[in-house]
């Protein structure tokens, strides 16, 4: 199995300049060490590692800090148990068309429209919750937070965090310093717990972009480190994090109802993530691999291979920014952020009007205000027909004694 990696998959014209062979690439300098391919075995067993961190985490710490947070949840109607009808849903469709909802109609006995109420209250109950999405909106937040902090301190005082010509001084024989190092396996180990989990988190208006971008970034990561691209790697990890903690953040006050901080703090993010990934990323990071990087060697699969993955990533970030300028509308017009078009939207929300939404205070207020008015009236209107009823009797009275 070696042998026949070494022949298909770590042939050096692939991973390496032209001229560089892995031998350069096998002492250790300056305190630190050159990248191997085999150190990414760590991230699989740091992964599940994250997703254990990740159970424990929401059950001491994100659940207690939802409820003080005044987290609630949406009131929903449970559909009732029509075996029939769980069938097909599980097995079948959560929305049937029409000639499957007049099938269901001749099995069961119901009308179409009893069908249609009880697939929607039925998907209903498989939303997710407040509290779910609390979760794991703040075990993001911990992480992309503790992850921009470290990465920032880490590469404040190194050469090429200004001077981006220093990615490639050297290059390919540049030794990684263990901070570097585990900065790598830690996010590498981090996306890929969020590869393994996609299916059980909760399913977002953006969720194949999510998926394609996980898979990305751990090509991006897994390759760049293979390959000794850690300096210009560090930097796309930073960028990348410097904004993605704000937005958890904001998502986090957003199912607290906490309007104003939810909304101040996606205009921040809305500004950061603009600047860095329309801005930063490609006029600094982009240019320096696709540019100033052929400066110092010639192009192989590798250069090639890397900016491909670069450019998708900021195709997606192209994408997202649509999304964040729609938002950034809606706030100016409308003065207020009413939905998270990022990545807060679930699937299922093109569905108008089917969750059973939980009235708030003003529209209960108004809704008992209406129904008071309405007592009113019928109770006028029996008030006046008792009253003429009375009068009618007593014209009655004189003639029938």
């Amino acid at each position: 199995m070696e042998a026949l990696l070494n022949q298909w998959l770590w042939q050096e014209e692939y991973w390496l300049p032209p001229g560089f062979h892995w031998q350069d690439m096998d002492t250790k300098e300056h305190g630190g060490h050159f990248p191997r391919p085999r150190d990414l075995i760590y991230t699989l067993p740091l992964a599940f590692g994250f997703i254990a961190s990740r159970y424990v985490f929401e059950r001491i710490i994100a659940v207690p800090l939802s409820k003080c947070l005044g987290v609630k949840e949406r009131i929903r109607i449970r559909a009732p148990s029509v075996p029939k009808l769980e069938s097909f849903y599980k097995q079948n469709s959560r929305q049937p068309s029409q000639s499957e909802v007049v099938s269901l109609e001749k099995q069961c006995g119901l009308s179409q429209r009893k069908i249609h109420t009880w697939f929607r209250q039925r998907r209903n109950q498989d939303r997710p919750s407040n509290t779910k999405k609390f979760c794991e909106a703040s075990w993001r937040f911990v992480f992309y937070l503790i992850a921009f902090t470290a990465g920032l301190s880490s590469l404040i005082n190194t050469s090429w965090f200004w001077d981006h010509r220093e990615c490639w001084m050297g290059y390919p024989k540049q030794p990684v310093a263990d901070a570097h190092y585990w900065y790598y396996i830690l996010e590498m180990s981090f996306y890929l717990s969020l590869l393994l989990c996609v299916s059980v988190d909760v399913k977002r208006k953006d969720f194949k972009e999510q998926v394609v971008h996980h898979i990305a970034t751990l090509f991006l990561i897994s390759f760049s480190y293979c390959a000794n691209y850690v300096r210009v790697g560090t930097l796309v990890m930073l960028v990348h994090d410097s904004s993605d903690f704000l937005l958890e953040s904001a998502k986090m006050f957003h199912y607290a109802v906490w309007t104003r901080t939810c909304d101040s703090l996606f205009v921040i993010f809305a500004l950061v993530f603009l600047v860095t990934r329309l801005v930063v990323f490609p006029s600094r990071v982009v240019h320096t691999t696709l540019v100033v990087s052929l400066e110092f060697f010639q192009p192989f699969f590798g250069y090639y291979f890397f900016n491909a993955l670069l450019l998708v990533l900021q195709g997606l970030h192209i994408f997202w920014a649509y999304l964040i300028l729609r938002m950034v509308y809606k706030f100016v017009f409308l003065g207020k952020v009413e939905r998270d078009e990022r990545s807060d939207e679930e699937s299922e929300a093109d569905d108008n009007g089917e969750e059973e939404e939980e009235p708030d205070e003003c529209s209960w207020e108004q809704r008992k205000g209406t129904i008071n008015s309405k007592l009113a009236s019928l109770a006028n209107n029996c008030v006046l027909n008792n009253l003429t009823n009375q009068r009618n009797l007593s014209s009655r009275l004189p003639k029938t004694r």
